[in-house]
């Protein structure tokens, strides 16, 4: 079915994106990835969901995989992908569309629903809950040691010279595999974040040799700078929205054993049910050995997800 995906560069606000699609129906899902990932990390949901009578879309974002970097990164957030986003959609010619976003893939994605919901028929996100970029994102980080991966992918310059030690290839699967397990990627004062990458760790079961080269040869064309700026770097850039909603049907998937429920005061947040202060029409689905990649572990069941959620609102 691989070979069924149609692969195409499309224009949005002057950048050229690369945008994969699969499947003939009238309603649109548009997937949207996180980090250290690319289009191709949705490749078991796009089939599935093309199978079950959508029209699936992933694309890379802007400055990502074969997607065009913008000429200034450094001054890019969030809301650039929000724009893109809506952009997407216009240049392809869909009103309205489901979105399904993974990691930070799931922020632009609750933004355009909720600044766009005309727009947007539901959404569904993996691992992260509804948050706002701003100060407050980056707070519950000074709770945790300061060698926490994002604090030191925050620092400019650290990450690139960690990161530059390695052929990319490592570099993804040195995070690929530290990101798959339940603890929090910490780093001691003396480490790097890729120094807490054991190289004798084989690779995760449910992750190929084949769909590392396939992240990596993505990767050796982008690099990473973009991707230290959005997400990283411009997290605590202010959303400027105030009493902001997502009233959109909306499902959230948890992996318990995802490392992010390991955030200071996310698994309250999502527990307690306090999400649903800024997410009313929102069920959440908890996944007992779920992890931070759990589309990819466990395809079957997050397809099925998906799915019924879709085939719900699609009544």
């Amino acid at each position: 079915m691989m070979e069924k995906i149609q692969h195409s560069e499309v224009e949005v606000k002057g950048l050229k994106l690369h945008v994969a699609e699969i499947g003939t129906g009238s309603k649109a899902v548009l997937f949207l990835h996180g980090f250290p990932e690319i289009w191709y990390t949705w490749r078991h949901q796009m089939i599935a969901v093309a199978n079950a009578g959508y029209r699936a879309i992933a694309f890379d974002f802007r400055g990502y995989g074969l997607s065009q970097q913008p000429a200034e990164p450094e001054k890019e957030t969030m809301f650039d992908l929000v724009h893109e986003i809506v952009g997407l959609l216009d240049a392809l010619g869909i009103t309205k569309a489901f979105l399904v976003g993974k990691d930070f893939g799931a922020i632009p994605g609750h933004l355009t629903t909720a600044v766009h919901p005309e727009r947007v028929a539901g959404i569904i996100s993996l691992g992260i809950p509804f948050m706002l970029p701003g100060p407050s994102a980056v707070e519950g980080h000074l709770l945790l040691p300061k060698g926490f991966y994002i604090t030191r992918w925050r620092e400019p310059g650290r990450a690139e010279a960690d990161f530059g030690r390695f052929p990319v290839k490592s570099v993804i699967r040195n995070i690929y595999t530290l990101f798959s397990r339940s603890e929090i990627p910490i780093a001691a004062d003396d480490q790097e974040i890729m120094d807490l990458f054991d190289p004798s760790t084989p690779l995760p079961p449910w992750f190929s040799e084949e769909d590392l080269a396939t992240y990596a040869s993505l990767y050796e064309k982008s690099g990473f700078r973009y991707a230290l700026q959005v997400p990283y770097r411009s997290i605590n850039v202010d959303a400027g929205l105030s009493d902001v909603k997502v009233s959109v049907p909306s499902l959230l998937i948890v992996g318990e054993k995802d490392y992010v429920f390991k955030f200071p005061g996310m698994e309250d947040y999502i527990r307690s049910g306090a999400v649903k202060n800024f997410v009313p029409d929102l069920e959440i689905t908890y996944i007992p050995e779920g992890s931070h990649f759990v589309h990819e572990q466990m395809p079957e069941k997050v397809n099925q997800l998906i799915i019924q959620f879709l085939d719900k609102q699609s009544v």
